[in-house]
């Protein structure tokens, strides 16, 4: 009878445990690293931001030196004239924040040539995922760099590498 309970036990216990769900991560960054049209889109986001920063930087100066001119003036200005220059100042600093918002709000420029140029690699990226999870097994596979907490990964679920061999790239090279 115990023989019976045991192994009864034992097929129970094989059941559910053919049951468990398959877990893998992957560190995002360390694949997009790894994609030569991530770097050179991140490049060459960098310098039209780097272009456009120097133009608001330009603006925002051009109204420091009209204020420090009003200011210097003011003294012999009619009232006028005060208005006048206030209201260049005023126009000059709505024309100078209405440039940054356009090119560097969150639906300016920047965020959409970043969205343009960085969307197509993501997707392909997912992509590769899904089609390693489905032939590795997976159930789930976590982002390390995304917003769930992991507090600990063991190394060997870490299937980074995998993916970057699916993209047709080779690990542990990163792209230049």
């Amino acid at each position: 009878m115990k023989k019976v309970l045991f192994t009864l036990a034992f097929a129970l216990l094989l059941g559910f445990s053919s049951f468990a769900q398959r877990f893998a991560y992957v560190d995002s960054q360390y694949i997009l690293n790894h994609v030569p049209d991530y770097i050179s889109s991140q490049k060459e986001i960098k310098a039209l931001s780097d272009q456009w920063q120097k133009e608001v930087d330009a603006r925002f100066q051009e109204l420091d030196r009209m204020y420090k001119a009003y200011q210097a003036d003011q003294v012999l200005m009619t009232p006028d004239m005060k208005k006048r220059r206030e209201s260049d100042i005023i126009e000059k600093e709505k024309a100078a924040k209405d440039f940054q918002r356009a090119k560097f709000g969150p639906d300016g420029e920047l965020a959409q040539r970043s969205n343009t140029l960085v969307k197509p690699i993501q997707d392909r990226i997912a992509k590769a995922i899904q089609a390693f999870a489905e032939s590795d097994g997976d159930d789930m596979i976590f982002d390390k760099n995304s917003e769930v907490i992991m507090l600990y990964a063991n190394p060997r679920y870490d299937k980074s590498d995998e993916i970057i061999k699916r993209l047709g790239l080779k690990p542990g090279v990163l792209a230049k």
